[in-house]
């Protein structure tokens, strides 16, 4: 549009690391169910995820996420170029997108090292105030 040769990313399609977290519900802001869902994403694994999908991105690490903005940083990523074709065909929709990232992001080079003592830190963990359900 107004800019020359780079890339308008206001375009992309806007991922924020609540979507696929499954530590959050529905009402908090994740998009893909529990089972599909992986503990707490960053913004830099979701932005691997994407190279390793062969999809253009860009981290926005200013930016929060508007319905809890202590969740700070989103990821633009493109999935269809200026003519309309796919980046990758396997990811049509910002859904596959979700959920092809949050299959990745558990085998994240920087996941796999401190997977461990996640589980046993888990109560200190969960910040929301609302006594929900606990982890079934």
């Amino acid at each position: 549009m107004m800019d020359g040769g780079v890339p308008n990313i206001k375009k992309w399609v806007v991922v924020y690391p609540v979507y696929i977290n499954s530590k959050k519900t529905i009402a908090e802001g994740r998009r893909i169910s529990v089972e599909k869902g992986c503990e707490n994403p960053t913004c830099i694994e979701i932005g691997d995820c994407c190279s390793h999908l062969k999809l253009p991105f860009a981290i926005e690490i200013d930016k929060a996420y508007p319905r809890d903005f202590m969740q700070v940083g989103r990821v633009r990523v493109l999935l269809k170029r200026e003519d309309g074709s796919l980046c990758n065909p396997a990811i049509p929709s910002r859904k596959q997108l979700m959920i092809h990232v949050a299959e990745l992001v558990p085998r994240h080079p920087g996941r796999t090292k401190k997977q461990e003592p996640a589980s046993t830190s888990n109560a200190a963990t969960s910040k929301s105030g609302k006594g929900g359900k606990k982890k079934r």
